[in-house]
């Protein structure tokens, strides 16, 4: 069998010892903090050029956006732990609600994330006077970015493996080897879903939305840019889903991992919350299309 060896990466950047007390950097922390920092210049550089906008106008001053920064990180922590709790792991945590704000301990779910930024976002345009329209293109035009990150930070931590593959770019995961479902001989290799996200969902999708922004003059459209997210970030997850090793509890009840099932076939949790996020971008998109043509 061919196969890659996972190499040698440690989830801690480094730690230090204080006398009882262990600080660590992890990569996941890094990428999270990387995407904010830079998503919050990329922003900045963006409304310092108010011919991309709306009516030539920049919807806000660049100043504005710390705040929105700091507005967006509560949203994205809060939102994304509280949707991998009621999305992945309910009944766990109802059992044991004293665990629910242990977010070092894992457990972030992106689209439990994404609605906390939006309502973050729809909170801070209300305050400021600020169309959300403007809030959310300004938001997806930067989201692949961390994407990105976050996702190599996935891989670096050797989680979210994908299914076991005969492929010979499969890896050979530290710990998911030695998990092979029926049929399989350990050690099995398994789909780097990680980097196939990564590839997706950060490089694809940031080219298209920086091309559309940048050639397009995309944001002077509202609403193109975030529906351009919603269709290709729903689309690119759920066909990635198809070689993501589900989670365990949805594994337990069925052999896929499937929430939806519907014969041989069904649909798993991501692909389940991905398909409104493809629809509302589809929807979006021709909306933006036709105020367009107005």
């Amino acid at each position: 069998m061919y196969a890659i060896p996972f190499p040698p990466l440690s989830p801690e950047i480094f730690s230090i010892d204080l006398g009882g007390f262990t600080f660590a950097l992890r990569w996941y922390a890094l990428a999270y903090l990387a995407g904010f920092l830079l998503g919050w210049r990329l922003i900045v550089a963006a409304l310092r050029r108010p011919a991309l906008w709306p009516g030539g106008t920049a919807p806000m001053a660049p100043a504005a956006v710390e705040n929105l920064l700091a507005w967006i990180i509560v949203g994205v922590i809060l939102g994304g732990r509280l949707g991998f709790v009621v999305f992945y792991q309910p009944g766990y945590y109802l059992a044991n609600p004293g665990e629910v704000l242990r977010v070092w301990e894992g457990g972030m779910s992106f689209h439990g994330g994404l609605l906390g930024a939006a309502a973050a976002g729809f909170i801070f345009a209300r305050r400021n006077g600020v169309a959300p329209s403007a809030i959310a293109d300004a938001m997806a035009m930067v989201v692949p970015l961390g994407l990105f990150l976050g996702r190599i930070a996935n891989f670096i931590n050797a989680e979210l493996w994908g299914r076991p593959t005969e492929m010979p770019w499969g890896v050979l995961f530290p710990g998911a080897g030695a998990i092979c479902p029926p049929g399989w001989d350990a050690p099995c290799a398994r789909h780097p879903t990680q980097l196939y996200e990564a590839a997706l969902e950060g490089l694809l999708l940031g080219m298209i939305v920086w091309y559309l922004v940048s050639r397009r003059d995309a944001l002077r459209f509202p609403w193109a840019i975030t529906g351009t997210f919603f269709a290709v970030y729903g689309g690119a997850r759920f066909l990635v889903e198809f070689w993501r090793e589900p989670d365990p509890q949805f594994l337990a009840a069925h052999p896929q991992g499937h929430v939806v099932s519907l014969g041989e076939f069904g649909v798993t949790m991501g692909q389940l919350l991905s398909l409104p996020m493809l629809l509302a971008g589809i929807v979006l998109i021709l909306m933006a299309r036709a105020r367009g043509r107005q």
